[in-house]
This record gives C-alpha cells, structure tokens and sequence, in this order.
C-alpha cells in the first residue's frame, strides 16, 4: 500500500482533495467568514469579493460560508447512510452467500424486484410517503440503496465459498462463524472499499438532488443541492449562486470517483500477483 502511493499521483491526489473537504468541515465554525444563516438584504447577490469569497445569495448569505457548513450536512449524511447500508447488508449477504437455500432464493426475487425500480424513483416515492426532511431522507437512500450492496457482497461470498482453501478449513473443523469472520470477511474487505468509495459520491449525489427537489433538508439549513435549489431563480444575474455549491459537489465526487478507481486498480494487480 506505501508502494502505491508513492507512484500513484492521481491517488494521492484523490486522498488530499477528500482530506481537504473533510478538514473545511471540521474546521468549519473557525474557517467560515460569516454566520451562514445571517441574513443581510443589504448585500444581497453581491459577486465574489474579499468580504465575501464566493459572493452572496438571494438573502445575503456568505455562500463560502455556506458551502463550508454544508460540507457537515452533505458528507455527514452520506457517511451515515454508508455506514448504515454497510451494517445492514454485510450480515445478510454473508449469510445468504454462506448458507444459500430457499431463504437465500425468496430473498434475491425480493431484491430483483426492488433493483428493477430507478433508485431515484423509489427514493423520491419513500421521502414523499415519510415526509421531506433529512432524516426521512437519509432512511429512504438506505431502504433503497441496501439492496445493491447485498447482491453485490453476496456474489463474492459465493465465489470464496469455491476455493480450495475454504474446504480444508471446513475439514479441520471450524465452525461456521470462524469461517466467516475469518476467512471470508477479510477477503471481501478491499472489493467493499472499492465499492463504497464510488457509492460515496453517487450518494452525495442523490443528497443534493433530493434536496434540490425540496425533499432534503430544509431552509435554512446550508446544504449544497439546497443552495442549488435557491439559486436557481438567480443563476443568469447571479451566476456564482449556483457555480460554488456545484464545484463542491463536483469536487467530492471527483474524489471519490479517483480512489474507487485507483482502488481498484490496486486490488487487480495484487490478484494477479497472488
């Protein structure tokens, strides 16, 4: 792992851009200009300045600011719906991988039916039966975004479970669990890694489309699809509105997108030279 990241330029590039995003957040009541909710119609869409970085919106409010706040409302939700997912499809596809049988049957029908529905359309119907708000959104991308994650863990159960090796430690009389935890678990952890990396951004992604659509957080609360959302309006006469909040949301993505990939990399030439 050093290895590759000693020659590995886009991955270091990669780790610092998300390192950086995850520090703006942290940082944010120190770094941030101005209050992100004060409100000054006196300065209304002012263009970016030394005042105001990034300028200011419709209400006045320092959109650096803004972006930097939303960095703990953005990438805190998709963290916890990571999190979330990752602790709801692990047990079970290990399980149905491991065990396989009618159980295993009945439930990849039940996640066929629930995959051949648009994420976003099943999303978007779960947070209008809930109710818009950012808890009602985080539980519906888990509902929905939980059944990939197992089919896809799922598969690589199945495959370990074909090795030659698996067998020995069957025949030297582990028990189901140590085998798991043991030989398997550890196994799939780097095609996870791999997985939820890309995830993260497309699930960025869905936070600020659903909060673009009003069914996310809720003004005033600095979230970047919000932002989007109340720029709208203002984008012609106001074009840096919406331009800050959208690099943001580019940037995080990009990031991701960079790691999932150099990830996986990593991970094909260690296969092949194990």
């Amino acid at each position: 792992m050093k290895k590759i990241f000693q020659t590995d330029g886009s991955l270091i590039f990669g780790v610092i851009i998300l390192l950086f995003i995850f520090f703006m957040g942290i940082f944010a009541p120190w770094i941030s200009p101005h209050d992100p909710l004060a409100v000054h119609l006196t300065d209304r869409l002012q263009p970016p300045s030394w005042t105001y970085p990034f300028g200011t919106d419709h209400l006045g409010r320092c959109i650096l600011s803004r972006i930097l706040y939303g960095v703990r409302i953005s990438v805190t939700s998709a963290i916890v719906i990571m999190l979330l997912t990752l602790f709801i499809s692990i047990p079970i596809a290990l399980i149905t991988g491991y065990v396989r049988g009618r159980t295993d049957h009945f439930l990849m029908r039940a996640i066929d039916s629930t995959l051949a529905i648009p994420d976003i359309v099943l999303t978007i119907a779960i947070v209008g039966l809930l109710g818009p708000s950012l808890i009602n959104m985080i539980l519906a991308i888990v509902i929905v975004r939980w059944a990939s994650y197992v089919r896809f863990i799922r598969s690589l159960v199945i495959k370990i479970c074909k090795e030659d090796y698996l067998l020995s430690a069957r025949m030297a009389g582990n028990s189901h669990f140590r085998i798991l935890k043991r030989y398997i678990l550890p196994q799939i952890f780097i095609p996870i890694l791999i997985f939820s990396a890309l995830d993260m951004g497309k699930i960025v992604l869905n936070i600020a489309g659903l909060s673009f659509l009003g069914l996310g957080s809720q003004p005033p609360t600095p979230e970047w699809g919000a932002m989007l959302n109340d720029a709208t309006a203002y984008f012609q006469i106001a074009p840096h509105v919406m331009i800050f909040p959208g690099l943001a949301i580019v940037l995080f993505v990009l990031a991701c997108q960079i790691l999932s990939e150099r990830f996986s990399k990593f991970n094909n030439l260690a296969g092949k030279e194990g």
